[in-house]
């Protein structure tokens, strides 16, 4: 260790009482710039959560050679298909992992579907079916 590195150590021995208790104690906030201010905001902004209606969750491993797949189903009319590709395509993001689009059904492979429920519902889903 060199010598200039010993001229600045900071006394962590807490005051000569138990060592343990307060290291920090005979610190000084002397010469240290401000932190940020707190900044609180006008408005609340809460998470604006629409109900895009109601898909159900099922496994299936039927025809898959015993691997588990998840598939959501039953989307609404109105969700076109395009938004059920790219529902897909964050899912598969969001669970790192394969799936696909059938129809109107996504598959998901793994049996992961409490993380598809919870992506669901923060999207504006009312899930039914299969829970963690």
């Amino acid at each position: 260790m060199s010598k200039r590195g010993q001229d600045f150590k900071i006394d962590t021995s807490g005051g000569g009482g138990a060592p343990l208790l307060n290291p920090f104690a005979s610190l000084s906030l002397e010469g240290l710039p401000e932190g940020p201010k707190e900044v609180i905001p006008d408005r609340v902004e809460e998470k604006v959560n629409s109900k895009k209606g109601r898909v159900v969750l099922r496994r299936e491993t039927a025809e898959r050679g015993g691997k588990v797949v998840v598939v959501v189903s039953g989307f609404e009319v109105q969700i076109g298909d395009e938004e059920i590709s790219e529902l897909a395509r964050q899912l598969r993001k969001s669970c790192g992992c394969g799936g696909t689009v059938k129809g109107r059904e996504i598959e998901i492979q793994g049996d992961q579907p409490g993380k598809i429920c919870q992506f669901l519902e923060e999207c504006g889903f009312r899930v039914v079916g299969v829970r963690g």
